[in-house]
């Protein structure tokens, strides 16, 4: 049953990924709540299973002509640099930290979300 769980969130997951939302939007909170998983673990799974996810995503836009390389060093360098001091940080949190962290950042992405709805219905009813 554990498996069937567990399953179900990696599809849950691997669909909004493929969406363009972020699987991990789903994903952790999917893991903590449906499965008990400690957040860091969660977090960590999270990590363990965007890698190989990102790499076919990245030669299936290469393969289509689909990326723009001009000015990549300048998104690339500080992302690895935050994700690193992120990564220390979070393993440096306790748990429930975390937690309230992560739940304040999925509701205000979900009023941003709400807000970009709102916008794109009222220029498709004009």
């Amino acid at each position: 049953m554990a498996f069937l769980i567990f399953f179900i969130c990696g599809i849950a997951g691997g669909v909004l990924g493929g969406m363009g939302m972020g699987g991990g939007t789903a994903l952790i909170p999917l893991l903590t709540i449906a499965c008990g998983v400690p957040q860091p673990v969660a977090q960590g799974l999270n990590l363990a299973s965007f890698l190989p996810m990102s790499v076919l995503a990245l030669s299936v836009h290469a393969k289509s002509g689909l990326l723009k390389w001009e000015g990549i060093a300048f998104i690339v360098v500080p992302a690895f640099i935050f994700s690193v001091l992120s990564s220390l940080l979070a393993a440096a949190l306790p748990a429930a930290a975390l937690r309230k962290g992560f739940g304040a950042f999925l509701v205000v992405l979900s009023f941003f979300e709400l807000r970009t709805t709102v916008k794109e219905m009222k220029k498709s009813n004009k």
